[in-house]
């Protein structure tokens, strides 16, 4: 009987050692969280838009952020563009500058706008930051309503404007400056120097705005139908210090919108960077670049020009960049309420499919966005998108109680299935604050791996939302030189292999989101990976150059080879 038991005992052993193990429940990953330390840092900014009566477009517009290590310390600074006063569209005051803060190093900030010369002129709208003569020194664009305004970085913490000798003060139509709202720089024919596109939004002259109303004496901003479209303007490398204007030649001038926005990416992989701009109220376009030297308008046939329902959207800030982790760059514009924000998958081919609803998007039918970008913000490896919020009536509560003019922003998490979720009421109680947001900036401010934010607040206090995710997720922040491609390295295309087998992609980019200039160093979320097994970079000369074993957890320099 003795033995039956022990024969019994030891069979269940066995059975019990042969079970296939059932894998524990996975922890829920640490939620994404963010302190607005703006105050503390001495980050001091507002926003003026000078409101007037009279509801000027202008008012509700303004205005763009630009990070960027002016002084080469490598730390990011930051750059903040100012309005003017109504109706003499100049900043008549100190209350209007633009404004440089300086990176202490120590989670402050100091303005050193006056030193550096950068306080700009006229009624500013976006910036785009790019090193322009390939000094090694980020120089400033900023587009106006007024005159635009080109600032050189002499090197020594001071800039000087530019703009006459380069050329850039701004294109006219019938004899009139065109009202530029944001600009990018990029390689567009790959001769090593940047090229300067300058997104224009509509016809405007001051106080003459057409009395739109949202009820019987509630005037309001008017719906941008009641104003004439105009056409972006290309701006072409010298090389000597100037700029021509290349927008005829290229076919871009041939395409009437009201573009908000600009980014850049290579999504059809012929070594050339292709434009998307974000349309408000027309369709978008998608300039493909024909090998450096025309673009064709191909935004109806790629599947971009509209939303999915073939209306035209209110399109604002916009991101262009690989968010599924299948070497394809796809595209995410935000826009107003009853419109949501669309995301268009690239399937290769030169076709898109507007995943929005397919990929949880569905929820931001009820959101007005601006600024946006797409960022992996819990170092995870799928990238996640960020918006900042807000209506674009500031008496909209007047005509509907239950809409407000102020709103939160919004944060949703990469699941890497495809689908987003809405993580945003988890992101600390800062991030709940409803503000009138406007434009974003996205980078490392203080270097330790996870990506911050700064958000323009109209007629408010600027945020600085610091990325406090609690994660063990590796990382790692590529500076890319370039030596025969431009400096910066803008439009260099990088794929790295992790340990585990999986692939990323991402590229050199500042053109993110609405008016703003972003990091234009690369970030990879690389989570338990210790190491990248593989890197190539694609450098926009052509070079291809791999790296492997790549430790983690730091910011790395990457020079392009010399051949």
């Amino acid at each position: 009987m003795r033995s039956l038991i022990f024969i019994l005992a030891t069979n269940l052993l066995l059975a019990q050692a042969l079970k296939p193990s059932v894998p524990a429940t996975p922890s829920a990953p640490a939620p994404i969280r963010f302190e607005d330390i703006a105050a503390k840092a001495g980050l001091h900014f507002i926003t003026q838009n000078s409101p007037t009566p009279n509801k000027n477009q202008i008012e509700t517009m303004v205005a763009g952020v630009a990070l960027l290590d002016y002084d080469g310390d490598g730390y990011l600074d930051i750059y903040l563009v100012n309005g003017a006063a109504i109706p003499a569209l100049k900043k008549v005051s100190p209350a209007y500058w633009n404004r440089l803060f300086h990176n202490n190093h120590d989670g402050t900030f100091t303005d050193v706008t006056e030193k550096a010369g950068v306080a700009g002129a006229g009624y500013g709208m976006g910036v785009a930051v790019g090193d322009y003569d390939n000094d090694g020194r980020p120089d400033l664009f900023v587009a106006n309503v007024t005159g635009n305004q080109l600032f050189h970085n002499n090197g020594d913490g001071t800039f000087t404007d530019v703009t006459e000798k380069a050329g850039l003060s701004g294109a006219k139509m019938e004899g009139k400056k065109m009202w530029s709202t944001a600009a990018g720089w990029f390689d567009y024919n790959n001769d090593g120097l940047l090229d300067l596109f300058v997104v224009n939004y509509c016809k405007w002259e001051v106080d003459k705005d057409p009395y739109c109303s949202l009820k019987s004496g509630v005037r309001a901003y008017c719906h941008p139908k009641q104003y004439a479209p105009l056409h972006n303007t290309l701006y072409r490398n010298n090389g000597d210090g100037t700029f021509t204007d290349v927008s005829q030649e290229t076919g871009i001038a041939a395409h009437l919108g009201k573009g908000m926005s600009v980014s850049f990416a290579d999504y059809d992989h012929d070594g050339f960077l292709d434009a998307f701009v974000a349309n408000d109220t027309t369709p978008n376009f998608l300039f493909h670049n024909l090998g450096g030297k025309k673009f064709e308008e191909v935004a109806v046939t790629a599947g971009v020009a509209y939303a999915a329902d073939g209306a035209a959207l209110s399109g604002m800030g916009s991101d262009f960049r690989d968010v599924n982790n299948d070497g394809r760059p796809d595209i995410w514009h935000t826009a107003v309420e009853h419109e949501t924000f669309p995301l268009y998958v690239d399937h290769g081919g030169g076709d898109f499919v507007d995943a929005t609803s397919a990929s949880g998007l569905r929820s931001t039918l009820d959101m007005s966005g601006w600024g946006n970008g797409i960022y992996d913000f819990d170092n995870d490896g799928w990238k996640d998108l960020f918006v900042a919020r807000a209506n674009v009536m500031d008496n909209i509560s007047e005509l509907i109680p239950t809409r407000h003019y102020p709103e939160p922003n919004s944060i949703f998490r990469n699941l890497g299935n495809g689908k987003f979720a809405d993580v945003s009421a988890t992101a600390g109680p800062d991030f709940q604050l409803e503000a009138p947001h406007r434009g974003v900036a996205i980078g490392d401010i203080d270097n330790d791996g996870h990506i911050d934010m700064v958000v323009s607040v109209l007629g408010g206090q600027v945020k600085l939302l610091h990325n406090i995710t609690e994660s063990s997720n590796h990382w790692i922040l590529l500076k890319l030189v370039g030596t025969k491609s431009n400096r910066m390295g803008i439009g260099a295309q990088i794929h790295i292999t992790t340990e585990d087998g999986r692939s990323q992609w991402n590229e050199v980019t500042t053109s993110v989101g609405y008016a703003s200039s972003s990091d234009s160093r690369v970030h990879f979320g690389l989570g338990a990976n210790g190491s990248i097994k593989d890197m190539e970079i694609r450098w926009p000369s052509g070079i291809k150059q791999t790296l492997h074993d790549v430790s983690v957890d730091r910011v790395m320099t990457v020079e392009e080879p010399r051949k």
